[in-house]
Formats: C-alpha cells, structure tokens, sequence
C-alpha cells in the first residue's frame, strides 16, 4: 500500500450537535447521552463483522481510508473521548489535548493493522468507553470541557459528538 494520500480533514464538525449529517442522517443533539453507551456496545458487533469480511484493508480510492483504517481510527476515537469525559469529571472546564487524527492513522500504523487484534482492541477500548459513561452521575452531564479552538462541551454533548463520529464512519464502511 502506498504513502497515504488522504486529505486531512480540518473542519469544525460540531455543526452536528444542531442539525442532520447529511451523509449519516444522524441528528446527534436528538440523542439522548444516556442511551449512547449503549448504542457503542450494539455497534462494535458490527465492528467485528467489518474487520472480518474480505477487503478489509482495500481502500475504495486512494484518498479513502479502507474499513481497517476507519475501525482503527473509531478505537482511537473511544480511547480519546475516554480520556475527555474522565478529564471533564475531575477537572474543572479542562481543556482537552489536541488529537491530530491524520498524524494518528501514520504514526500507529492503521493500514498494517491485524484485523483480528484490531477487533479485540476496538472491543475493548468501546469497554472502556461504556463504563466510563455508565458511571457518569445524573448531576454531571452538564460539566463543561474545551478543545483549544474554542469549541467547548458539556459531558452530554461530546457523547453525543462521538455518536455523530462513530455512526458517521459505520456508514463510511457499509458496516
């Protein structure tokens, strides 16, 4: 597989929060953020099947991550919103680490990704994830984070963010 030829992807996607993907069809600020553990935990069976159907690390056009790539990306997804809900509940608005996704896929290798291991890793970062959100007081979801371009969050809104990014990227894959 040649270099990645993928554009970086450097738009705001918080317009999701207020109106339908057009791609997904998902109005992720109708979701209730309670139900989206829930919904993580239905979707990484279709994970699963993803990464085991052949093709799986063909990408449609060169500027197109393959399902491989976009499973690796969603288990880094879990792994990051983990880390920034647990930050939203014990610090005060923080304010979250930049995450260069492009950089990511390049650096951990998702086009060389075992598929097998890649399922077992996607299952339990979404673990993780799940119980991280299952243990969310009734009284937290409104506490507040920020990314460093302003875009600020309560606990109920990213989730309802990573919904939007999990989803979307479901659709990406036929999965």
């Amino acid at each position: 597989m040649g270099p990645m030829t993928i554009e970086p992807d450097t738009k705001d996607w918080t317009w999701v929060l207020e109106r339908p993907c057009p791609e997904c069809g998902l109005v992720a600020g109708d979701v209730d953020p309670g139900s989206v553990g829930a919904t993580l935990t239905e979707h990484v069976t279709r994970w699963q099947r993803v990464l085991a159907r052949p093709g799986t690390r063909e990408r449609p056009r060169a500027e197109v991550w393959s399902p491989l790539e976009y499973a690796a990306h969603v288990r880094d997804v879990f792994d990051i919103f983990d880390e920034r809900v647990r930050l939203m509940l014990t610090e005060d608005d923080p304010e979250f680490a930049n995450w260069d996704q492009d950089a990511a896929a390049v650096d951990g290798d998702y086009a060389g990704r075992d598929p097998s291991e890649l399922s077992d890793e996607l299952a339990a970062a979404a673990e993780r994830l799940v119980a991280r959100l299952d243990a969310v007081p009734d009284d937290a979801w409104g506490r507040t984070g920020r990314r460093s371009n302003g875009s600020r969050f309560t606990i109920a809104t990213l989730v309802q963010y990573l919904l939007h990014d999990e989803v979307h990227h479901l659709v990406d894959v036929d999965g």
